[in-house]
């Protein structure tokens, strides 16, 4: 007698049917079957996104060009993104920027002389006048230092405010969500740096 093996022997058809429910526990574990290499190899030549497909088997020298027709795409599109933040053109602009309430902000910003755009010069000079070795100049550039970013925190959330309640009685309140602090950023930069550029003159306000 042998410790360990089976008293009753199994028949051809047992072990058959062990089998089976065996390979069907393995398979419902994972939930599918385990897919072939000739599958994954497939599935890792996905194209790239935008780029036509792939037929199957394409060669190393398919795959190649299309990847350069790919990237050459990508550039073209980010070429005409760059040229459509000088001239406004809105099919190309980047989606922060897309949109008539969009536009609106950006008009109605450039339209005005904002102090935000003097924050930066204002508070330049103001640190060079520091440096005056005089105690009197050295207090007083304190006070003109802190008093600057008072009047343009106070200037920027006006325009905030007054944007966003004209953007939502012209386009609504969906398409002038978030135009008020767009609005808001555009003030605190310098006219000649702002991206788009500025599509309107000084005192020629948006209707």
């Amino acid at each position: 007698m042998f410790f360990g093996r089976s008293k009753t022997p199994q028949t051809p058809q047992q072990s058959l049917a062990d089998l089976q429910k065996a390979d069907l526990r393995r398979t419902e574990g994972k939930g599918r079957p385990t897919p072939s290499r000739k599958e994954a190899e497939a599935r890792n030549r996905r194209p790239l996104v935008g780029a036509a497909p792939l037929r199957e088997g394409a060669t190393k020298e398919e795959r190649k060009a299309a990847k350069q027709a790919h990237r050459e795409r990508m550039a073209a599109d980010r070429a005409k993104a760059r040229e459509a933040l000088v001239t406004g053109d809105e099919r190309y602009l980047p989606s922060r920027d897309k949109g008539p309430a969009r536009r609106f902000a950006r008009d109605y910003v450039d339209a005005r002389r904002n102090l935000g755009e003097y924050l930066l010069p204002g508070a330049l000079l103001i640190l060079l006048l520091g440096f005056i070795p005089n105690l009197a100049v050295k207090a007083a550039t304190f006070f003109m230092l802190y008093g600057l970013m008072l009047v343009v925190i106070v200037d920027t959330f006006i325009i905030r405010r007054k944007v966003q309640r004209l953007a939502a009685e012209k386009f609504g309140d969906d398409q002038a969500r978030g135009a008020g602090g767009y609005a808001m950023m555009r003030a605190l930069q310098l006219r000649r740096t702002r991206l788009p550029h500025p599509m309107v003159e000084r005192g020629q306000f948006p209707h």
